[in-house]
C-alpha cells in the first residue's frame, strides 16, 4: 500500500477513536467542520471528501456508520484489483469492518486497528473468515506466481477439499490437509500449474543489471530470461531490479523491471564499489567507466544483503550485462533508492469536482508537493501532511528546476499547476530545462534521468466554455497577453491572424497589474473583422465560491471589468448569445442547419 490511510470522522462521538486509530496508523485525521473538535484537515461534506480520496485510491479508515462510506464510494466502484482499503469503524471503537479491498490491504488493517483498540474485527472475506488466510494475499516477501488460479483454488478449499503444502510456506501450514489442491512454497520454476496447484514464490532473489547506453530492450529481455532458466527460478521469485543511478533512464532496464512487475532500485557508484571483494568478475575497465568494479553483480548483492551469495555471476551480451544473487530467506525491505518520479499535474479551476482521477492518484502519492502557493491550497487535504514547496509568481523557472532536481535525487514529487499543465503553465517549461545544456542553465544529470508524467487537467478555456453552453462548438484559438515573456508585436501578429481567420478567442492573462492595453488593442482590431454585437463571455475565479460570470457585447466590452483572475471568451462572427429558461446561453454554430437545410433540398 504505497499511499498512507486517512482516517475519518464526523461527530465528536468518535473523534476520540479516530485520534487513536491514526496514532497505530502513522495517518491523518479529517474531521466534519462543525462537529470535530481536533483535525489535521476539515471538510463540509463527508459524501464528497470520502469519494473524492477514494477516487485517488487513498485507503480511508471511517470512525462512522457504514452506510455512509457505502453511499460515497458507490458510483465509483468497478474493479475490485485497482480499488483502496475502506473500514468502518464503530463510534465506540468496539467493531472494525472492512468493507472493500479485503484482499489489497483491508483485511490486515483491520486486523491492526481491532488489535489496537480492543476490537472485534469483522472481516466476511470468505477465506479469511474458513480458512484464515487468503492465498490471493501471500505475506511480504511472497509472490503468487499463477494468481488467476486462485478463486478456482479457494472455492475448492471451502467445498471442503484439503491442501497438499510442499515447501517452505510455513505459513500455509494450518490449512485442512488434503488432496484437492497443491500448494507449493517454492522458487523453482513448476510447469503443471492451475486451479488444483498454486505456487508461491519467496522473494530471495535479486537481479542486477547494467548496459551500454541505448541498449535494445528486446537484448536485455533475452539476456534476463536465458539467466533466470539457467537457474530455474520463477520470474516471480525476483524481488527487484538493480542497477547503478546512471543508468536510471535506460529504456531496457526500466521495460525489463516492468515486464517483471519488479520495483526498480538505484546504488550509487561508492555504494556498489564497497562490494568489490564480494565481486566473481571484478573489472578495471568498468571501474574507469562508472567508478565501480561491477554493476551488475554488485547491485544484485547490494539489494540482497550481506549475507546473499551469487547464484548466477554476470552474463553479458554485445549491450547487456545480468547477475543473480540470492538470500537465505524471502526479503521484505527495499534497499537503495527508487528512480525519481516528476508528475507535471493541472488541477483544473481549483474544486475537486473538476479535478481528473488521475491527477488526484498523483498527488496522493507524491511524496513532495512544488507550485503556487494558491494552487497547492486549493488541493485541499490531498495536500494535508506531505512536504510542501510554494514559490510566488514569477518564480517559475526556480519552481520547474526544484522540481526537477528533488525528483533526481529519487523522491516522487508532484508540480501543481492550475488548469491544464500543458497549457499556458510549467510543463513546457520542464521540457525546455531538460532539453538545455548546462551551459545554458539546465538541470543536473541525475534530473535528466528522472520519469516526468504530464497528467491533463481541465483548462481555464475549457471550464469558461462549459459555463457559457458550447461556444467553442467551432474553430477556435488561444493567446495570451501577457508580453512578460513574448514580444508585444508577436502578440498583435497573433491578434490580427486570429481575427482574420473569425477564430472564436479565449484570452489568458488579458490584464496584469501593469499592463493595462493590450486587450484594450485586441478588441479594437477585433472590431475590425466581426460584428459590434459579437458575443463576450468574462468568466472570473472559476469553479470557485467567488465565480463570478457575465457577458458583453464587443463593442462594450471594458478593459476596467477584467483582472488576472479573468478568462475572456470571445466570439466568432457567427457565436450567438441565446435567451433561454435557463438564462443566457453563448455558443457557436458548426454549420448543421445548412447542412439539415442541403439534406431536405436535395430530398
Amino acid at each position: 500500500m504505497a499511499v498512507k490511510p486517512v482516517v475519518l470522522t464526523l461527530s465528536a462521538a468518535g473523534e476520540e477513536v479516530a485520534h487513536r486509530v491514526a496514532a497505530v496508523l502513522g495517518a491523518q485525521v479529517h474531521g466534519r467542520a462543525g462537529r470535530v473538535a481536533q483535525a489535521d484537515a476539515f471538510f463540509p461534506n463527508a459524501l464528497d471528501h470520502a469519494r473524492g480520496l477514494f477516487a485517488a485510491g487513498v485507503p480511508i479508515v471511517g470512525v462512522c456508520a457504514a452506510g455512509i462510506l457505502i453511499r460515497a464510494v458507490a458510483p465509483l466502484l468497478a474493479d475490485k484489483t485497482a480499488e483502496p482499503p475502506l473500514i468502518a469503524v464503530s463510534d465506540d471503537g468496539a467493531v472494525v469492518v472492512p468493507l472493500l479491498g479485503g484482499h489489497r490491504g483491508a483485511n490486515r488493517l483491520a486486523a491492526q486497528i481491532a488489535d489496537a483498540l480492543g476490537a472485534v474485527a469483522a472481516v466476511t472475506t470468505a477465506g479469511d473468515v474458513a480458512l484464515g488466510v487468503a492465498l490471493d494475499e501471500p505475506p511480504a516477501g511472497w509472490r503468487l506466481v499463477n494468481r488467476a488460479d486462485a478463486k478456482g483454488a479457494m472455492a475448492a478449499l471451502l467445498a471442503g477439499g484439503g491442501a497438499q503444502v510442499v515447501g517452505e510456506a510455513a505459513w500455509l501450514a494450518d490449512l485442512p490437509k488434503g488432496d484437492a489442491v497443491r500448494l507449493s512454497g517454492t522458487m523453482q520454476a513448476q510447469p503443471d500449474l492451475g486451479a488444483d496447484h498454486l505456487q508461491f514464490a519467496p522473494q530471495r532473489l535479486t537481479l542486477g543489471l547494467g548496459c551500454a547506453r541505448d541498449c535494445p530492450p528486446a537484448e536485455m529481455a533475452a539476456l534476463v530470461a536465458e539467466v533466470l532458466a539457467e537457474a530455474g527460478v520463477a520470474p516471480e521469485a525476483v524481488q527487484s531490479v538493480n542497477t547503478i543511478t546512471l543508468k536510471a533512464d535506460e529504456p531496457a532496464i526500466i521495460d525489463l523491471a516492468r515486464a517483471l512487475d519488479a520495483p526498480l532500485r538505484l546504488f550509487e557508484a561508492p555504494e556498489l564499489a564497497a562490494l568489490t571483494p564480494r565481486l566473481a568478475n571484478p573489472s578495471e575497465a568498468v571501474f574507469a567507466e562508472v567508478g565501480t568494479h561491477g554493476v551488475a553483480e554488485a547491485a544484485a548483492l547490494a539489494q540482497a544483503g550481506a549475507e546473499a551469495t551469487l547464484l548466477i555471476a554476470k552474463r553479458k551480451t554485445a549491450h547487456a550485462t545480468c547477475a543473480l544473487a540470492i538470500a537465505p530467506t524471502p526479503i521484505t525491505a527495499l534497499a537503495g533508492r527508487a528512480r525519481g518520479r516528476l508528475s507535471v499535474v493541472g488541477i483544473g479551476p481549483g474544486q475537486a469536482a473538476w479535478r481528473t482521477p488521475e491527477v488526484s492518484r498523483l498527488v496522493a502519492e507524491a511524496e513532495e508537493l512544488v507550485g503556487y502557493g494558491l494552487y497547492i491550497d486549493l488541493l485541499g487535504p490531498l495536500a494535508v501532511g506531505k512536504q510542501r514547496s510554494d514559490f510566488p509568481l514569477g518564480g517559475e523557472e526556480d519552481r520547474c528546476r526544484y522540481a526537477l532536481e528533488q525528483a533526481g535525487q529519487g523522491k516522487n514529487v508532484a508540480l501543481v499547476c492550475s488548469g491544464d499543465a500543458g497549457i499556458y503553465a510549467m510543463g513546457a517549461l520542464v521540457f525546455e530545462l531538460l532539453d538545455r545544456s548546462a551551459d545554458q542553465m539546465g538541470v543536473s544529470d541525475a534530473a535528466r534521468r528522472v520519469e516526468v508524467i504530464c497528467s491533463p487537467g481541465v483548462s481555464a478555456l475549457q471550464g469558461a466554455a462549459a459555463r457559457a453552453g458550447a461556444p467553442l462548438g467551432h474553430d477556435f484559438c488561444a493567446i495570451s497577453l501577457s508580453d512578460l515573456l513574448t514580444p508585444r508585436g508577436d502578440i498583435i501578429k497573433r491578434l490580427q491572424a486570429a481575427a482574420e481567420g473569425d477564430f472564436v478567442i479565449a484570452f489568458y492573462n488579458p490584464v496584469s497589474l501593469r499592463r493595462r492595453t493590450l486587450l484594450a488593442e485586441a478588441r479594437d482590431i477585433l472590431l475590425q473583422h466581426r460584428p459590434a454585437d459579437t458575443p463576450v463571455m468574462l468568466a472570473s475565479s472559476l469553479g470557485r465560491p467567488e465565480e463570478h460570470i457575465r457577458y458583453r457585447r464587443l463593442d462594450q466590452l471594458d478593459v476596467d471589468e477584467v483582472d488576472m483572475l479573468t478568462v475572456v471568451l470571445v466570439g466568432s462572427s457567427h457565436s450567438k448569445l441565446a435567451q433561454l429558461g435557463t438564462g443566457p446561453r453563448m455558443y457557436t454554430p458548426r454549420g448543421y442547419a445548412r447542412k439539415i437545410d442541403g439534406d431536405l433540398a436535395a430530398g
